[in-house]
């Protein structure tokens, strides 16, 4: 398959999907982090090159609802405005399979709800963060690896986590950078699923387009056999027809000179 991994630097989801042998592409205005397939741009460049799957991860700046309160601090909406309408553009694109990737944010509420909400502790990693997925002709993604937490004064936490829940991930220039990478078993698991699901899906469309296809034909050659019967009936019916009409014109005129038959 055609795969773009809209918003990603990193190349860890490109990977799990080269790794299975697809042709995958990962965009982003940083460059990669990894070398591989990778275009630096506007991914508005690339939407409409004919991919089969997209996986993409907008930006979350101004969208998450952990930052949206600065937004009434004197901050204003106009940037979270744009960034709906990334998101709101990236669902739209003429891609047959798509999975938009964000955390607990403003689209809930101003687009539509995630179809799911996943954890990195689902998928191998001692690890905390709610992450959103709005999917379009993609299955949810089922659990592959769960780590169990330890227990804080009767509530679960994980290794990334204070024993009073926050992140312990510490201030720094790269915060945001460390924060927004996926998790490896998060993208191995949207590769092994998604490829599956994916082909799944496009081999029984096309088999769906080609029985229809078979169906138009049978019914063309039946339309096609028909006519030809009607033609070959007409046809006959036609010399029946002007057999009994010049039988019957015999008729009349022996009828009317019954003195020429017997002159004969």
């Amino acid at each position: 398959m055609k795969i773009l991994i809209a918003c990603e630097y990193s190349g860890t989801v490109r990977d799990a999907f080269v790794a299975q042998g697809h042709d995958a592409m990962s965009c982003d205005i940083l460059p990669t982090d990894i070398p591989g397939n990778h275009y630096q741009g506007d991914v508005r460049d690339v939407l409409d090159q004919g991919w089969d799957l997209m996986i993409c991860h907008p930006p979350c700046t101004y969208l998450s609802v952990s930052g949206i309160h600065w937004n009434n601090r004197g901050r204003g909406w106009e940037e979270t405005d744009k960034a709906l309408d990334f998101v709101k553009l990236l669902l739209s694109a003429d891609i047959p399979h798509i999975a938009l990737e964000n955390p607990v944010s403003i689209i809930s509420s101003r687009i539509r709800k995630p179809d799911q909400i996943i954890q990195p502790y689902h998928f191998g990693h001692d690890a905390s963060k709610s992450t959103c997925l709005w999917l379009k002709n993609l299955p949810k993604l089922l659990p592959t690896d769960p780590v169990p937490p330890r227990i804080v004064n009767g509530k679960p936490r994980w290794a990334n986590q204070t024993d009073g829940g926050q992140n312990k991930l510490a201030p720094s220039d790269d915060r945001w950078k460390l924060r927004s990478t996926t998790y490896k078993g998060i993208a191995q698991a949207m590769a092994n699923q998604w490829s599956e699901s994916a082909l799944s899906l496009q081999t029984n469309s096309q088999n769906a387009n080609a029985a229809e296809n078979l169906g138009a034909l049978f019914t063309w050659n039946t339309m096609q056999t028909a006519n030809a019967q009607d033609q070959t009936t007409q046809k006959m019916m036609g010399g029946i027809s002007k057999k009994k009409t010049e039988s019957s014109m015999g008729y009349a005129q022996i009828v009317r000179n019954p003195e020429q038959i017997i002159s004969k």
